[in-house]
């Protein structure tokens, strides 16, 4: 099911100059497959091999979230059930120049929604412990810190394991 949102924002000179961004949040289909591959080359720094897209897909498609503005792929989240109450957020990922206009929030949102549709009662993910702004934003949606895994990423980077219970 997808879903239009228009988001209105007031950007450099706020009394003069607002914009209308209107994408739509739906869940994934295989013709979006290149073009999430692209997004998560160009926004994460981990790289993953692009098989583990059709992987999680094929895992949870109801977990899998596109956004979509003027028929281009700007964002997406993917997530897994690691029990059937337990959701974990794999990735989500918003293209730059789209990034700081509630595009992530909506996608997120919208996932919650998923989530109470499936009986899930907890969300977890993992968040690189020096990534301040997603720390900030899972924060804001709810998230808080439970634990810290040392040397979670590919580069021996540190994460924190972050939950949200419903």
């Amino acid at each position: 099911m997808a879903r239009i949102i228009k988001d209105t924002a007031n950007t450099l000179y706020p009394s003069i100059l607002s914009y209308s961004l209107v994408f739509v949040i739906r869940q994934f289909q295989p013709d979006d497959m290149f073009a999430v591959i692209k997004i998560a080359y160009t926004t994460l720094p981990e790289q993953y091999n692009p098989s583990i897209f059709n992987y999680f897909y094929e895992s949870n498609p109801q977990g899998f979230l596109v956004a979509e503005h003027n028929h281009k792929l700007i964002g997406f989240l993917t997530s897994i059930k690691t029990t059937q109450t337990t959701a974990k957020i794999l990735m989500l990922a918003v293209i730059k120049n789209h990034q700081k206009k509630k595009i992530g929030s909506a996608i997120l949102n919208e996932f919650f929604k998923e989530v109470y549709r499936s009986h899930i009662i907890k969300v977890e993910l993992e968040v690189r412990t020096t990534n301040i702004q997603a720390i900030d934003f899972y924060k804001k949606h709810g998230f808080t810190i439970i634990d810290t895994i040392p040397q979670f990423y590919q580069n021996k980077e540190d994460a924190y394991l972050m939950t949200k219970t419903f």
